[in-house]
């Protein structure tokens, strides 16, 4: 049995910067993945010789310096970022908003818009601003994330002055702001944020607590951009580094159980059986649990929350190269009805390959992963045979809603692969399919998790399910403080 200082138990983004972080520290790390690729949900897979996104994502802290492009470089990854002018396209009835990666030119495509309440958005910008700036440098550095070096405690102390816009939204809805503002009615806004906030957040204007949901309408403005060849270089990027640099990594490898022995803990999986006294687990709350002899308070907690969200139901398109609408790497958000949920198909989000990333599909076809939130809570209610009438419901719904806002993609489609959360939780192994990690409704609760603790002595949980989450560039800040907080022992026992 072989010794680690540190055990990793998933290759998603959390678990791949935990290790990273332990192997550029000098620990003996050991990575061990249930799949034969890394990256989890934001990973890249071939079927029938395609290569298809898993999920429909964008991408951040790909700009010059952030994380990612930070490890690029020193590194020496194999690895290419494209940013995007125009990340996102958006459509809705009578609406086509191009959201560009510069806030001034979105603001004033919004406030050139018919009937555009311009004083009331310009003043609710500069407040989404004041708040964004607030929040997104702290996600430069991974040291300014709790637990806090007495530098980072300089840092924050100098700036306090800018979370004082935090006080107006912290702990209240989005759409407390907007009305405060006047711009509660009117329809473009709101549905652009409705379809922002579903994927970002993971909850609606009338529910997404705001300073969250105000920082990442930053989102575009913030390094966001297109892994060249897909998100899988990056996951495969940062394996190769691990490696690199003395980490062991078991692929196709699934853990069956974590045990306590001694001062250490037992990883036992597939293929072989280690001990260290750290283990980081980079799965969801109910899988780490499930590993274990006995429950765990804190991830029994935490697995409820993580069922109050969603699953996702897919579509999987190859098109025709002229179907895509440019050459460039880009992303269409869709909506049907601005007055219904969105969705179930009534919104999905497609992000569609470039020209140039051959690789990926025969000559003149494109690949498009399009996506679609469902919510845990019905397919519960339902038996198998009713789950999956109900999942083609939502798929044909997603494929009229191709058809009524972007027909030129739906004229070009040449393969089809679907995809239900029964197949995610087959293929990512995340029980019942679940995605996005915790909603970030309204409420204090959401800034509970600032500090990681160990669940067990020695034992960590990483990933979209504790804070900051929700996106490839937070999960691995968040695994990269969790490593940090692990290895000099700051992480307290709580």
């Amino acid at each position: 049995m072989d010794d680690f200082d540190m055990v990793v138990v998933g290759a998603g983004f959390g678990g791949l910067a935990a290790a990273l972080e332990a192997a550029r520290s000098g620990a003996r790390v050991a990575v061990f993945e249930a799949l034969k690729y890394p990256g989890g949900c934001a990973s890249t897979f071939t079927k029938n010789g395609v290569q298809y996104e898993t999920g429909a994502t964008l991408f951040s802290g790909l700009g010059e310096g952030q994380l990612f492009d930070q490890w690029r470089r020193e590194l020496k990854m194999d690895v290419h970022f494209d940013l995007l002018d125009v990340p996102i396209e958006f459509r809705a009835p009578g609406l086509v908003l191009p959201v560009s990666s510069d806030r001034d030119t979105l603001i004033d495509t919004l406030c050139g818009l018919p009937g555009a309440p311009v004083p009331a958005l310009r003043a609710f910008f500069d407040e989404q601003r004041a708040v964004a700036d607030a929040l997104w440098p702290i996600f430069d550095d991974p040291a300014r994330l709790p637990p806090l070096s007495w530098a980072s405690v300089g840092w924050h102390a100098r700036r306090s002055w800018r979370y004082l816009p935090l006080l107006r939204v912290i702990g209240r809805p989005l759409s407390r702001v907007l009305r405060r503002h006047g711009l509660h009615g009117w329809s473009p806004l709101v549905s652009y944020l409705n379809a922002l906030c579903q994927i970002t957040v993971q909850a609606g204007v009338d529910a997404a607590e705001a300073p969250f949901a105000m920082s990442t309408m930053d989102y575009c403005f913030r390094g966001t951009g297109h892994v060249r060849g897909g998100i899988g270089k990056l996951a495969w990027a940062m394996l190769a580094a691990i490696e690199q640099l003395g980490g062991a990594v078991h692929l196709s490898s699934r853990v069956r159980a974590l045990r306590p022995d001694g001062a250490a803990w037992r990883v036992s999986s597939r293929k072989a059986e280690v001990r260290a006294p750290l283990v980081v687990s980079n799965l969801l709350p109910q899988a780490t649990g499930a590993l274990l002899e006995a429950p765990v308070p804190r991830l029994v907690r935490l697995a409820a929350q993580v069922e109050d969200g969603w699953g996702a139901a897919m579509l999987y398109l190859t098109v025709r190269d002229e179907a895509a609408g440019s050459e460039a790497p880009h992303h269409l958000e869709l909506v049907s009805d601005p007055g219904a949920a969105f969705i179930e198909g009534n919104h999905v989000f497609c992000s569609i390959s470039g020209a140039a990333e051959t690789e990926r599909a025969p000559p003149g076809l494109r690949t498009v992963t399009v996506s679609t939130h469902v919510p845990i809570s019905t397919l519960r209610q339902l038996d198998l045979g009713d789950r999956g009438r109900y999942i083609t419901q939502v798929q044909d719904r997603m494929r009229e809603t191709i058809r009524a806002r972007a027909p030129e993609l739906a004229d070009g489609i040449v393969s089809e692969m679907t995809a239900s959360p029964r197949t995610w939780e087959r293929f990512t192994r995340r029980p019942q399919g679940l995605v996005g990690g915790i909603p970030r409704r309204a409420g204090l609760h959401n800034y509970q998790g600032l500090v990681p603790r160990p669940l067990e002595p020695g034992l960590f949980l990483v990933g979209d399910s504790v804070f900051p989450g929700q996106s490839t560039l937070a999960a691995a800040l968040g695994g990269i403080r969790t490593t940090r907080a692990a290895l000099a022992g700051r992480a307290v026992l709580l």
